[in-house]
């Protein structure tokens, strides 16, 4: 039997508008999703990113699949979850921003690659070196599942921060 709360949470009467304006206020870290190889390089600037599991290591990352250019992270099969620091507003912003091309997104930050040969940001707060393991789509999403095959931690780096469409740094850590 099932429950009127539970028949609640399968009803889709929020409009796209309304879940934006609430998902707002829901403080994310701020990533930029790489990939090169043989379809292509790519990065864009992502939110809806976190950990799965730690054994083994597994992220996941979410792209938007109605833009066609996204296919590429699938074709090369590999892709780096790159968790910016404070100083990187000018990488997420350059890698937001559709008016530029690839190549142009990539002189913002200095990049290298680790173990996959996808795009890793010196500096980053953390580095996710991913060898992708699935890939299915969710909605208007491609969500990829990434095995971690290396990572790279700065640990005096401050995560960047987005919430209410700006930018923040962690403030002081509360008990």
């Amino acid at each position: 039997m099932m429950t009127k709360a539970a028949h609640v949470l399968t009803l889709n009467d929020i409009s796209p508008a309304d879940y934006r304006a609430a998902m707002r206020h829901f403080p994310a870290a701020v990533h930029v999703a790489a990939t090169d190889g043989p379809a292509g390089r790519r990065g864009l600037t992502v939110s809806a990113a976190c950990s799965v599991s730690d054994r083994p290591a597994t992220v996941l990352v979410c792209l938007n699949r109605e833009h066609p250019a996204n296919g590429v992270f699938k074709e090369n099969g590999c892709f780096a979850l790159n968790t910016l620091a404070v100083g990187h507003v000018a990488v997420s912003r350059a890698f937001s921003n559709s008016a530029l091309a690839q190549d142009e997104r990539f002189v913002q930050g200095e990049w290298s690659s680790m173990l996959t040969g996808a795009p890793s940001l010196t500096g980053a707060a953390a580095v996710f070196d991913c060898e992708m393991i699935e890939a299915t789509d969710v909605a208007t999403h491609m969500v990829l599942f990434g095995r971690v095959r290396a990572i790279h931690v700065n640990e005096n780096a401050a995560p960047l921060l987005y919430v209410n469409r700006q930018y923040h740094a962690l403030g002081a850590m509360l008990e």
